[in-house]
């Protein structure tokens, strides 16, 4: 439970912070980028594995690519339940996931992310 609320700070954290990098992506406060990254962690529990389920034949296809393709959609769904949050198209969507799953990845380790 604790490491789920820590995951999802860094993940706002990093969320927050890639807005200076990425001219596309846009965040209106820490708080935002923290509800954000909580509702794409909720999405990506929930719809994400239906989604992989559903593509499949174009994920195997595709040599797993695809799943770039369903991260960016996650994360233009997520920013679609914020006034607050706003990213400029799926290219800016795209990166900014891969982004974000490496920056997230990296502090989450640093931080003590412990294996259960």
């Amino acid at each position: 439970k604790m490491n789920f609320i820590l995951k999802v700070l860094i993940t706002g954290l990093i969320a927050y912070l890639l807005q200076y990098i990425l001219s596309g992506v846009h965040f209106a406060d820490m708080k935002t980028a923290a509800l954000f990254a909580l509702v794409l962690a909720l999405l990506n529990a929930i719809v994400k594995p239906i989604l992989v389920i559903l593509t499949i034949p174009v994920t195997v296809l595709t040599l797993g690519l695809f799943l770039l393709v369903i991260n960016a959609l996650m994360v233009m769904l997520s920013e679609s339940f914020f006034k607050g949050a706003q990213v400029d198209g799926f290219w800016w969507a795209l990166a900014f996931s891969i982004l974000l799953s490496l920056g997230s990845s990296i502090l989450y380790s640093l931080v003590g992310g412990k294996k259960e």
